[in-house]
């Protein structure tokens, strides 16, 4: 059953029943409620990163102290004053101006990225334990409250969130952005890793779960595929179930959209496959201008995620995306024409995901010094590669009064008979 069809079938029964939250009645005989908004809507969105999953060519700041290669949470943590420095940059990266931009833009999802270590305050030592931030919990014990009162300014704008976990325990793929600078993937070969990892998950879904703008948590970002990431999807939710059935679950699709766009198709229960696109990276993109790859776009790309949709039954969402082309492929050194391909390819990108998936989400939503309207949303909004407004603007409704303007005009002609006697 896709998200579209579910949300039918929920708009169905409200015909009968009072509309109220789920969660505050046992009694309830409709589960459709102001949660059902947030996560069945298409979701038009922008990921904040580096709010807590750090990556300094984002933003610098938090990693003035650092140590090491200066790439990683973890080289962040081990500095000086590292707690101090995060919790100055959570407190300020993203702040109310933000969230008003946002919604006065028709953005009404945000994912925000995370890593298992941002849950030391509520989960102790239980997330560490032997672990690359064994030892490192005091630097991130308050972090899930800074987390929790974005959710709460969020949904104070009718914004909703997905938590995004960026960060395994032992790092699931070679980035540093999973919380290491090792380049190495020992997320797999440890068992400690996998424990902490789960208790991460388990902690989130029991307690997100209790926020009607929160549209779900994402279980991995961008895993190295291999042949056990399957069987951990299919074990993890089944954990997770037992903390909460029916919230919504989003799995990476860890570059092999056919294979999981199958796995979440045959399933039943909430979960939703993630596809990240990016045309800036191979050698292949290189070579293509933003006008060919906008028409290829829409001559392969569409009929491709059409058909990925299908198989997953509408399950699908696009992570991550952006603007970013590869120097060679603007074809000019002219800010004009820079511009031009950009907005070409930006929107053969946002006509393919309104065809095709339930929601997309550009990385990322900002960098703190310099201009990229290759990457930054803003600077991408600013220069009019990107819309100024996304979704439907909301058209003021006057409510039509039949009985009053039948009075009124009853009187008037009275008042005209008496002028004319």
């Amino acid at each position: 059953m896709g998200l579209l069809t579910k949300l039918n079938e929920k708009v169905d029964r409200l015909a009968h029943f009072d509309l109220r939250y789920a969660e505050t009645s046992s009694k309830s005989q409709t589960k459709l409620g102001p949660s059902d908004v947030y996560r069945y809507r298409k979701m038009r969105g922008v990921n904040l990163g580096s709010w807590f999953s750090l990556e300094p060519w984002i933003v610098k700041e938090p990693y003035r102290c650092a140590v090491g290669v200066k790439a990683s949470d973890l080289d962040v943590a081990k500095g000086m004053n590292a707690q101090e420095t995060l919790e100055e940059h959570w407190d300020t990266w993203i702040q109310e101006e933000d969230w008003e931009w946002l919604a006065a833009r028709g953005i009404n999802t945000v994912r925000i990225p995370i890593g298992y270590f941002h849950l030391s305050g509520p989960c102790g030592t239980n997330v560490l334990e032997g672990t690359d931030y064994d030892g490192f919990g005091d630097v991130y014990s308050s972090a899930y409250s800074y987390l929790k009162r974005g959710i709460e300014a969020a949904g104070k704008h009718g914004i909703g969130v997905l938590v995004d976990l960026h960060a395994a325990a032992g790092g699931q793929n070679r980035d540093s952005h999973c919380g290491t600078s090792t380049g190495q993937i020992n997320f797999w070969s440890s068992e400690k890793n996998q424990k902490a990892t789960l208790v991460a998950l388990q902690y989130l879904v029991k307690h997100l779960s209790k926020y009607p703008n929160v549209v779900g948590l994402e279980l991995l970002n961008e895993p190295a595929n291999n042949d056990q990431i399957q069987s951990w999807y299919e074990t993890t939710i089944q954990s997770l179930r037992t903390a909460h059935p029916n919230f919504p679950l989003y799995i990476s699709d860890a570059w092999d959209l056919p294979w999981y766009a199958k796995f979440v198709g045959e399933r039943s229960d909430f979960v939703v496959v993630d596809h990240h696109l990016y045309r800036s990276f191979t050698e292949d993109d290189h070579q293509k201008s933003g006008d060919e790859h906008a028409a290829i776009l829409k001559s392969d790309t569409l009929p491709f995620m059409k058909a990925m949709s299908d198989i997953a039954r509408g399950n699908l969402i696009v992570g991550e995306w952006s603007a970013a082309l590869h120097p060679s492929s603007l074809r000019s050194n002219e800010a004009g024409e820079q511009d031009r391909q950009r907005r070409v390819f930006v929107r053969a990108q946002l006509d393919l995901f309104e065809a095709t998936c339930a929601g997309w989400f550009f990385w990322t939503y900002k960098l703190k010094t310099g201009w990229n309207a290759g990457w930054s949303f803003r600077d991408a909004t600013r220069a009019e590669i990107l819309p100024s407004f996304f979704g439907q603007t909301r058209t003021r409704i006057t409510k039509r009064d039949d009985a009053k303007k039948e009075a009124a005009l009853r009187t008037a002609l009275s008042e005209s008979g008496d002028a004319e006697s």
